[in-house]
This record gives structure tokens, C-alpha cells and sequence, in this order.
């Protein structure tokens, strides 16, 4: 039996679904009884422990309510998974809700964190957005919260170059919270990907915000702090990130501004001072590509690529001097709107690369 998208509805998998409405982002004594029991059985065990009178979560029904929205559920253990979630160990997510058409395990390949305070100053809103472009026409894709101010800009940067762009949200993938940003999330869920640990009608609440960061911190390769203050949520992410060995980088500003004094204070602690992309590219380095240009490598990621993007890549000619969007679109019969997006998931794991106006297989490996 399969599920509208085409996935098989095991009872593993309904479990997991059941599973998300259940158990609240982060808690590691019901994740420790899910790593020693399997999904199924702890199911069982959190539904046998329900307060009399509340009712037991039927995976069957969460699965199917996704589908009509367009929603998915990627599971620990499936090929869609991205394995550096289990850095997390038993504070790892359930499972994650997903919408969008971009691949989550692509898109985290070469991915950065670009996060920031909501009450940013025009100078946080250019950097953000100026890094998140930068970040994503070298291939790159860039996570952020989806929440006002520095959120928004890093997200609003990388669709403004037509890359897409991942939003970990504190809320279901059906909600959209801030609600000023509706038109944000849908753009990014168009070009790319929105994503929650949170069963479908959820609403955000602090704890939940807090939990958030720390998959927004497992899922890249490094966090960029653009402004914050003291006790700024967005310093949860970078101590989530050193925490789980990956980058911390923050932007330094005026010292006369509260919103410099947190990204300051990571400077003093070790985090790395940039000020530029080619700055935050060197401590991250070429994540992906070395992947690509082996033969093993490119079959792992050629197995990971969605049916659109992969029509994408067979559609590349062999040309050294590559060829235009308006070109791929004619040879892989896709819109424009779609064929740009894939490109540069394609990009981020060193597949192909841009030459201006033109696009062409990278010559690293060529036989992908």
C-alpha cells in the first residue's frame, strides 16, 4: 500500500507520524524509548500512558491529511533522511514534515545557517540577504527560521538570485506563523523547502521555537549569526551548532548597537569573525563536491535526486560553454520557475556550475 506521494505506508511508517503528534520537539527520555523499542512499540507504550479520555494519534489519518496539503513525512532510516540528524542522538526529531519540492538530503549536502535577530537594523537585513545571494550562487543553500528580520532577509536573498532556500518552522507545515510573512513562505516553498518536527495544525510556542534552532544547527555545516543581542534565540542556534562540531561564525557591528553586543560576545568565545561570503566559504569549505567527483559519489547523489532535478541534468549538453535556462527549459520541457531552482540544488552538490549567464556539468565530473 502507498501514500498519495508514492510512498509505501508501513506500519513503521505510520508509527512515525502517529509518533510526531505525540511526542514534543527535543524530549530525550521519549527519544531514548524510541531508540531501545523501535517506533511501533513505543508508540504503543506513550499511547498505553495517555491520560484516560484523550485520544490515541492514528498515523493512517496524518499521513493521508499531509498529502491533500502536499505535505510528506520523512522518516529516520529512509533514504530521504539526512543521516547528520543523528548527530542529535536521543534529542533528534521524530520524523520531519516536509513541503516543497526540493530533497532535503540534497539540499543539507552544502547547506549554511544564516540566523539573526527579529528586531534587526537595515545593516543585519543587507548583510543577511547579501551573504544568503552570495552564499547561493556558489552553490550553497541557505536554512533559516522563516521569522521576521534577519530570517526573512537570508531567505528573501536567496530567492532573489532564483535559489532555493530551506525554512525550519516552530509550527506545523500547514501554519504560518509570523502570519505578515505568508507570501515569504509560500515563495519558499516553491523554490525550495519548509520543514517542522510538529504534527500538521501545530501552533509555535517558546519551547518550541528554542527546539527549532537545534535542527536548523544539525542540518548545516555551519551557522552564520548576522545580529543578535545578549539573549538573543539565535545564540541558541550557535551553541547548538559548536555543541555538534559544526561551524560558528558571527558578523561583527557597531559597538554602540545592543544588537552587536551577542555576535561580539561569540567572537570572544571562539566563534569566527566574517565579513564576507568567500570568508564563510573558506571555514566550510567544498562540502559536496569532492562527493561528486567520485564515480560512488555520483551515484549517491544521483539516487537522491527528485525526478525534476534529475530530468535537469540529463537535459545538460556536454558543452564546455554550457548552455541558458531558456535552453534547458526548451530540452527538459520544464518551466523556468522550476528548471533555475534545480540548478542550483544541482550546484550545491558540485553536479554543475555556473558561468554567468550559463550553466554546464561540472567538468570535475563530467560522467555524472
Amino acid at each position: 500500500m502507498t501514500s498519495p506521494a508514492g510512498d509505501a505506508v508501513t506500519p513503521e511508517r505510520v508509527a512515525w507520524a502517529a509518533l510526531t503528534r505525540v511526542v514534543e520537539p527535543g524530549d530525550e527520555r521519549a527519544g531514548g524509548v524510541i531508540a531501545e523499542w523501535g517506533p511501533v512499540e513505543a508508540l504503543r507504550r506513550f499511547v498505553r500512558a495517555l491520560p484516560a479520555g484523550v485520544a490515541a494519534p492514528e498515523g493512517e489519518r496524518e499521513l493521508a491529511r499531509g498529502a491533500l496539503i502536499g505535505a510528506r513525512l520523512i522518516c529516520p532510516g529512509e533514504p530521504g533522511w539526512p543521516t547528520q540528524l543523528d548527530d542529535l542522538g536521543v534529542a533528534r526529531p521524530v520524523a520531519l514534515w516536509a513541503r516543497g519540492a526540493g530533497s532535503l538530503r540534497v539540499l543539507a549536502v552544502r547547506s549554511v545557517a544564516v540566523v539573526g535577530a527579529r528586531a534587526c537594523t537595515g545593516y543585519g537585513q543587507r548583510m543577511a540577504a547579501d551573504f544568503a545571494a552570495g552564499l547561493t550562487e556558489r552553490g550553497w543553500t541557505v536554512f533559516s527560521g522563516a521569522a521576521f528580520g534577519v530570517d526573512a532577509a537570508a531567505h528573501r536573498g536567496a530567492l532573489a538570485v532564483g535559489g532555493p532556500t530551506v525554512g525550519v518552522l516552530a509550527c506545523g507545515v500547514d501554519q504560518v506563523y509570523p502570519r505578515a510573512n505568508d507570501q515569504l513562505v509560500r515563495r519558499i516553498a516553491e523554490r525550495g523547502l519548509l520543514l517542522s518536527e510538529l504534527p500538521l495544525g501545530a501552533h509555535p510556542n517558546r519551547p518550541r521555537f528554542l527546539q527549532r534552532n537545534r535542527v536548523i544547527a544539525a542540518l548545516t555545516r555551519g551557522t552564520v549569526v548576522v545580529e543578535a543581542a545578549r539573549r538573543s534565540g539565535s545564540l541558541n542556534t550557535a551553541r547548538w551548532a559548536g555543541d555538534l562540531g559544526r561551524h560558528v561564525m558571527a558578523v561583527p557591528g557597531p559597538v554602540t548597537s545592543s544588537l552587536s553586543a551577542g555576535t561580539h560576545e561569540l567572537i570572544r568565545r571562539g566563534g569566527l569573525l566574517v565579513g564576507d561570503v568567500p570568508e564563510i566559504i573558506e571555514q566550510i569549505g567544498a562540502i559536496g563536491a569532492d562527493l561528486a567527483a567520485t564515480p560512488e559519489g555520483r551515484e549517491r547523489l544521483r539516487d537522491a535526486l527528485a525526478p525534476e532535478t534529475l530530468r535537469v541534468l540529463e537535459s545538460l549538453p556536454a558543452a564546455a560553454r554550457g548552455t541558458t535556462v531558456e535552453s534547458l527549459v526548451q530540452r527538459s520541457l520544464l518551466g523556468p520557475d522550476v528548471v533555475l531552482p534545480r540548478l542550483y540544488e544541482l550546484a550545491s552538490l558540485g553536479l554543475v556550475e555556473r558561468l554567468g549567464a550559463h550553466w554546464r556539468l561540472n567538468p570535475a565530473c563530467k560522467a555524472a
